[in-house]
C-alpha cells in the first residue's frame, strides 16, 4: 500500500506544516497503515483505530516533543509511532529486535515516558509539568488516558495533587470509549467546547465572579447557576471539583472540533481536562462490531477479518484454570472469583456466565482487588483472585498487610509467570518467586504441565493460608488435565527421572527441557513443584546422593527458587556445587517466548551447554566420578 501524505511526514513538525484541511487525510492513511501492518504482525488493534484523530490532532496542535505527551498504558500508540519516523519500521512491532509495543524512552524522544501498566499518566505528566516550571521552561505536559485506566486509585491520587497547581501547564485527556455522543447533540458539544476552553469565556468567568462577590446572594446564584448549565450537558462536577477546568465531552474522531479546542487550552493556564469521546476500533465495521476479538489479535486477513480458530491440539494454561474455576465453584459455593478488568486474559469468561452472582470485576485497581479478596475471606468465603503475576506488584502491600499478615486463604492465579513473548519487559512475570516467597504464609506452587496446575490450584484451594499457583501464557506440554478435582500433596515434589552425579531441581514448566538436557548428561530431574515451602526432606535426599545441584525456573534467578535451595543447604549445613539458571538480571526484550528462553539458555540445549560448561566432566552411566568443578574467576 502506498501512503502519499505519511510519506511526506517524517516528524510531527511537517505534520504542523500541513494546511488543517488536508488533516482528514492523514488520519485515513494513518488509520489504514495501521491496519495493515498490525493484520500482518498481530498486535493492538481496536484502542489504535480509536485514537488516530486524537493523535494527528495533539501532534498537531502541541509541538512535540518539546510538549510532553504521555499515554497512558500505551497501547494505543501506534498511530503516534507511525507520525513520529517510525513508519517504515511498522512491520517490525512487537518482533525481536522491532518496535516495542508500548512507548519507550530509548525508542524516540517523542516517547517521553515509558508505559504499559495502567494509570500512570496523570502522575507522570503532573511531575513533568511541575519540573518545566521549576526549571523555568515554557512547555506543556499532556496525560491521555483511557476511562478504565480513570477507574485505579492512582489516577485519582494524581488529579487530586494536580488541582493545587495553578501556575502548571498540564492538560488531561480522557480517551472515553465507553460512551457515545448522539447527533443531535454533536454540533452544541462542539459549540460549547470550543466556548468554554476560549480565554474569553475563562477571563469573564473569572471577573464576573469577582465583581459578584460583593453580592454574596447573587455570586452563589450565579455559581449554581453555571454548574447546573453546564452539567446539563457535561459530567463537569467530578473533575472541577477536583481543580481543573473540565471541557466536553467532545467527538474524538471530529478534527474540527479536537483542533481548535486544544487549541484554546494550550493557551490556558492551570490543571486542563478536555473529555473526549471515540469508537474502539473506529474505521474498521469488524473491530467497530467487535472491539473485544479486535483488541488484540494476531495475525489476519482484513478482507474477511479474524477466522474461528480450529479447536487446538492443547490446552492453554488460562483455558485449565478457567475450568478448574467453575469445576470447584460447582463444588463448593463459598468460592468467589475476582479480576482486575482481565475477564478475557484470564479466563473467566464461562466463570461470569454461569456464576455471575459470584463474579467480580473490580476494575483496573489491583490493590483494592487484593483488600476486596481479604475482606471476602474475613467472612468465611474463598477468594480466588486471578490476576496476572506483573499486576499483582501493584498490589504487594496490600498483599502483605491485607492478606499475608492475617494469614487469609486467598488464591491467587497467577496467569504469565515468567516471558510473555511479544508484550516484552512490561508485562513480564519474572519476579513474583522472589517477592512471594520473603512473604510469611506465602506459599508458591509452580505446575510443571497443565495436568499439574488443575491439580496444584486444588492443592491451593485447601489450604488454610494464601497459596500463589504461577503458570506461564500459552500452552506448555500438552499434559491432559485430570478431569475431577483431585490435588497434590503440599509443598512436596517428585523425582523424574534417576541420574547419576548431577541432579537438576526444576521448578515450574522448565521441567521438560531440563529432562531432554538430562538425557544428554545422564542427570537425576527432580520436579520440585513448590518454590515454597521447598520439600527439603528430599532436597537433602538428593544432595547427599549427588555430587553437584543444578536448579532451573523461568524467573529471576535473584531471589528466586534456586536461591530457596541454597538457602535451605545452607541451613542444613550441606555443601554441594549449586547451578543456578533462570532469567538474567535484565530486563527482557519483546520477541518470540521460545526464542527468548533460548537466549537465555533455558530450552534443553542451553541447559546441558551451561551444565556441562560449569562441570568440566559429568559422570556418564556406570562411573561414579565426582564432576570436577572449574575455577571461577
Amino acid at each position: 500500500m502506498t501512503y502519499p501524505l505519511l510519506e511526506t511526514i517524517q516528524s510531527p513538525g511537517d505534520l504542523r506544516r500541513m494546511p488543517r484541511t488536508q488533516l482528514k487525510a492523514v488520519a485515513d492513511e494513518v488509520r489504514a497503515c495501521l491496519l495493515d501492518n498490525v493484520s500482518k504482525t498481530g498486535g493492538h488493534l481496536s484502542s489504535n483505530l480509536g485514537t488516530v484523530e486524537l493523535t494527528v490532532a495533539l501532534h498537531y496542535v502541541f509541538n512535540t516533543p518539546e510538549d510532553r505527551l504521555v499515554w497512558d498504558v500505551g497501547h494505543q500508540t501506534y498511530p503516534h509511532k507511525i507520525l513520529t519516523g517510525r513508519r517504515e519500521r511498522m512491520g517490525s512491532l512487537r518482533q525481536l529486535g522491532g518496535l516495542a509495543g508500548f512507548p519507550r524512552r530509548d525508542e524516540s524522544p517523542y516517547d517521553t515516558f515509558g508505559t504499559a501498566h495502567s494509570s500512570t499518566s496523570i502522575s507522570a505528566a503532573l511531575g513533568m509539568a511541575l519540573a518545566a516550571q521549576q526549571k523555568g521552561e515554557d512547555r506543556h505536559a499532556v496525560a491521555i488516558i483511557g476511562d478504565g485506566a480513570m477507574s485505579a486509585g492512582m489516577a485519582f491520587e494524581a488529579l487530586n495533587n494536580a488541582g493545587v497547581h495553578d501556575e502548571c501547564k498540564l492538560l488531561v485527556v480522557l480517551n472515553d470509549n465507553d460512551m457515545s455522543i448522539s447527533p443531535p447533540v454533536g454540533a452544541l458539544n462542539r459549540y460549547l467546547a470550543q466556548l468554554m476552553s476560549g480565554r474569553f469565556y475563562a477571563s469573564a468567568k473569572n471577573v464576573g465572579k469577582q465583581v459578584l462577590r460583593v453580592a454574596p446572594p447573587l455570586f452563589e446564584l450565579a455559581r449554581r447557576l453555571e454548574t447546573h448549565a453546564k452539567g446539563m450537558v457535561v459530567p463537569a462536577t467530578l473533575f472541577e471539583n477536583f481543580g481543573f477546568n473540565y471541557i466536553g465531552p467532545i467527538d474524538g474522531h471530529d478534527l474540527e472540533s479536537l483542533i481548535p479546542t486544544l487549541e484554546n487550552l494550550r493557551n490556558l493556564k492551570g490543571p486542563q481536562f478536555l473529555h473526549v469521546v471515540t469508537k474502539k476500533g473506529q474505521g474498521y465495521k469488524l473491530a467497530e462490531a467487535d472491539p473485544i476479538a479486535y483488541h488484540g489479535p494476531g495475525k489476519f486477513d482484513p478482507a474477511t477479518g479474524l477466522q474461528k480458530a480450529a479447536t487446538p491440539a492443547k490446552q492453554t494454561f488460562t483455558q485449565v484454570f478457567g475450568r478448574w474455576l467453575c469445576d470447584m465453584a460447582e463444588q463448593d459455593k463459598r468460592l468467589v472469583g475476582i479480576t482486575p478488568a482481565m475477564r478475557e486474559g484470564s479466563g473467566m469468561v464461562e466463570f461470569h456466565q454461569r456464576f455471575p452472582e459470584r463474579y467480580h470485576d473490580v476494575g483496573i485497581a489491583e490493590q483494592h482487588a487484593v483488600t476486596f479478596a481479604a475482606g471476602m475471606a474475613c467472612e468465611g468465603l474463598k477468594p480466588v483472585v486471578a490476576i496476572y503475576s506483573t499486576f499483582l506488584q501493584r498490589g504487594y502491600d496490600q498483599l502483605i498487610h491485607d492478606v499475608a499478615l492475617q494469614n487469609l486463604p486467598v488464591v491467587f492465579a497467577l496467569d504469565r509467570a515468567g516471558l510473555v513473548g511479544a508484550d516484552g519487559p512490561t508485562h513480564a512475570g519474572a519476579y513474583d518467586i522472589p517477592y512471594l516467597r520473603c512473604i510469611p504464609n506465602m506459599s508458591v506452587a509452580c505446575p510443571a504441565d497443565e495436568k499439574e496446575c488443575r491439580q496444584l490450584l486444588s492443592s491451593a484451594f485447601e489450604q488454610s493460608h494464601p497459596v500463589a499457583v504461577r503458570y506461564p501464557r500459552g500452552a506448555g506440554a500438552g499434559v491432559e488435565p485430570e478431569s475431577g478435582l483431585k490435588s497434590l500433596p503440599f509443598g512436596k515434589g517428585e523425582v523424574r527421572r534417576e541420574g547419576r552425579g548431577v541432579a537438576i531441581l526444576a521448578f515450574g514448566t522448565l521441567l521438560y527441557p531440563a529432562l531432554d538436557a538430562a538425557e544428554k548428561l545422564d542427570a537425576t530431574v527432580v520436579n520440585m513443584r513448590w518454590a515454597k515451602p521447598l520439600d527439603t526432606e528430599l532436597l537433602l535426599k538428593i544432595a547427599a546422593s549427588h555430587d553437584a545441584l543444578v536448579t532451573v525456573e523461568e524467573g529471576a534467578i535473584m531471589g528466586g527458587a534456586g536461591s530457596a535451595i541454597s538457602e535451605a543447604l545452607q541451613a542444613a549445613g550441606v555443601v554441594r556445587p549449586l547451578l543456578q539458571l533462570g532469567l538474567q538480571d535484565i530486563f527482557t526484550e519483546h520477541g518470540d517466548p521460545a526464542k527468548l528462553l533460548s537466549m537465555q539458555g533455558l530450552d534443553a540445549a542451553g541447559i546441558e551447554r551451561a551444565i556441562s560448561s560449569r562441570f568440566a566432566a559429568v559422570p556418564l552411566p556406570g562411573k561414579a566420578s565426582k564432576p570436577v568443578l572449574k575455577s571461577v574467576g
